[in-house]
């Protein structure tokens, strides 16, 4: 049986306040309704109606003060029953004792009065300034300056975020590292018996959108603890040693709520190395933000029950203390996910939209390799829209792929008007790529050609997906693939005899792949196998100054790698050039029908290149 969501402490505080505040203006309009109606049955009379109604005997009673004179009447007149006359004669008690009408003096006391109007409109002129300048603070940025220095941790308890572990899928070996996290804290005796102690931290590093906050929401509706949520930039303020000390406040309510569970999302905004930027001086506030993270969690006790978790899609600019044993005591990797994680994650976004009773999600599986978990939210949210912008009853494969290729290649442009002779140029060149993918064994398979412009400076585009992931790549794949990106180049060649701008994005991509070849994998007979990689990533125990110091390299070295850069694109050119002049008939057949039909899908290219001259693969 579900419990109700337990309310924070902060909405209870709001809800007890805003109670207390309606009981006092109940009380305040009683009060003011008491005032005003009993002004309302007093009347201001001139003293001669006083003495008509004395010697008529109408008057019951008499008041005196120091200033006016009140009487009671014995019958209402006009609905007045008391009058107030502001005159009082000497021989008063005389006539009032003639007329046999008892009065009574008293002595009106108004300090009350001349205080309140010496203090109230003080207390409003003040009240109105304290209001606008914390206003003005507040949109400053500084906050209140009394609170300056507490956390702004959110605080959630189970069931207020929303997510389980069943909501979280594509990342199966994360979420059994927390899940055995949620258990210690909920089970510390079964852990304990044989020594183990908790984990202090635990880190979780990936590529963006694949889930990482998510899963510590997860943490948090299962664990059943208090769960202080804070992002890494929330810590470092304007003043100096703020954020140490929302550091120590955040760290002093966990330990009040024990067992707990800390999560400080993109840590690398506040646990950058230290001595990064030693040229602009090695003290700031975010290292002494650091610090005393540091030694917060060096203070842990462990059997307190207060576990740490932080997310971070840079662990390399970490300082290596936070990274050490005893701090961080896991670092768990969420990555992009497999095949079977994306068609898990699928299955959990589906379940939001309509789908068409023929579609098989695994078939979009296969065609979205390298999609992080946002990515596939998106794509599932991209092709309901496709399907509803078409009125459709459901979404069908035919959506997914245009969300595919929406993401990929980016949006139609078709009001992006080319004139005969660039229209032909593109033909040729896509078409280009296409013949030589297919030519070469092994190669990407080729989902669809197109020549309507897409996303930023792309007058056409041909999308190429594997079939299934890949992990490992060997030298003859690579070389393969820049000789499909140099395909579009070579078409427009060996076709029109002129070369174009259009394979600028080619080029570029071509060339960083032999680069890479040679300079980081070690791929050149020439150059054996040495590693001359300048843009390596910085490792944990580096702090990152200024960039990537270059990796020292010769001048005759540099030569040769040019020179073997050179070797790899000639031969990717001169390859594409020879698979094209093999089929230059087909190339031409097949331009005039891109031309035509501007879109031609994986079915449509099988048939019109059935008699392609394929490369024999190699043995």
């Amino acid at each position: 049986m579900s419990r109700p969501p337990s309310v924070p402490p902060s909405a209870q505080n709001r809800k007890i306040w805003t109670v207390v505040y309606v009981v006092m203006a109940t009380l305040t309009l009683i009060w003011l309704q008491g005032l005003f109606q009993g002004s309302a049955t007093i009347d201001m009379v001139p003293y001669s109606q006083f003495e008509q109604a004395l010697s008529e005997g109408r008057i019951q009673e008499v008041t005196v003060s120091d200033k006016t004179l009140t009487g009671q009447l014995k019958e209402a007149i006009n609905g007045k029953t008391r009058w107030v006359t502001i005159r009082i004669e000497p021989d008063l008690a005389t006539r009032l004792d003639r007329f046999k009408v008892p009065y009574s003096r008293v002595i009106e006391t108004t300090w009350l009065r001349d205080v309140l109007n010496l203090i109230l409109p003080s207390l409003v002129f003040f009240g109105l300034w304290f209001f606008l300048i914390r206003r003005l603070v507040g949109q400053q940025g500084a906050g209140s300056f009394l609170n300056i220095g507490k956390s702004k941790a959110k605080v959630y308890v189970m069931q207020v975020t929303g997510v389980s572990f069943a909501d979280v899928a594509g990342v199966d070996e994360a979420k059994q590292e927390l899940m055995e996290v949620v258990d210690f804290l909920k089970h510390p005796q079964d852990y304990g018996r044989l020594g183990a102690h908790i984990p202090k931290g635990v880190l979780l590093v990936g590529p963006p959108g694949t889930g990482k906050t998510l899963l510590a929401k997860a943490v948090a509706g299962e664990a059943g603890v208090p769960f202080f949520s804070m992002s890494g930039s929330e810590f470092v303020e304007m003043f100096v040693g703020v954020g140490a000390a929302r550091v120590r406040d955040l760290f002093e309510q966990a330990r009040l709520k024990a067992p707990a569970i800390i999560f400080i999302d993109e840590l690398d905004a506040l646990g950058r190395a230290r001595g990064a930027f030693p040229g602009l001086g090695g003290h700031d506030e975010k290292e002494q933000t650091l610090n005393q993270l540091l030694a917060e969690m060096d203070g842990f006790d462990t059997s307190s029950g207060v576990i740490i978790l932080a997310a971070t899609n840079r662990p390399e600019i970490l300082d290596p203390a936070l990274l050490r044993a005893g701090r961080f005591d896991r670092q768990v990797l969420v990555d992009k996910p497999d095949k079977k994680g994306r068609l898990d994650i699928l299955k959990v976004h589906a379940q939001k939209i309509s789908l068409d009773a023929q579609l098989s999600l695994e078939a979009v599986a296969a065609i979205t390799p390298g999609f992080s978990g946002a990515d596939l939210a998106n794509l599932v949210n991209e092709a309901a829209i496709v399907a509803t912008r078409r009125k459709a009853n459901s979404v069908t494969l035919a959506d997914f792929t245009a969300a595919v290729e929406r993401i990929v290649a980016g949006l139609e442009k078709r009001n992006r008007v080319l004139n005969p002779h660039e229209r032909l140029t593109v033909a040729h060149h896509e078409m280009g790529h296409v013949l030589v993918a297919l030519a070469l064994p092994d190669s990407d398979t080729v989902h669809k050609v197109s020549i309507i412009a897409r996303g930023i400076g792309s007058l056409g585009y041909t999308i190429q997906r594997p079939t299934e992931d890949r992990y490992l790549m060997t030298r003859e794949e690579l070389e393969r693939k820049i000789c499909v990106l140099l395909g579009g180049r070579a078409a427009e060649k060996l076709m029109l005899g002129h070369l174009s701008t259009g394979a600028a994005d080619d080029l570029a991509k071509a060339t960083q792949i032999a680069r890479e070849m040679v300079t980081r994998f070690g791929m050149d007979d020439d150059l054996g196998c040495v590693s001359h990689d300048s843009n390596r990533a910085i490792s944990p125990g580096m702090p990152e100054v200024f960039g990537n110091p270059p990796t020292p390299v010769s001048e005759a070295t540099l030569q040769r790698m040019d020179a073997a850069i050179d070797r790899l694109m000639t031969s990717g050119l001169q390859r594409a050039e020879d698979i094209l002049s093999r089929n230059r008939d087909l190339l031409a057949r097949c331009s005039q029908e891109l031309l035509q039909q501007e879109t031609l899908d994986a079915e449509a290219l099988k048939v019109l290149t059935a008699d392609l001259k394929k490369e024999p693969a190699s043995e």
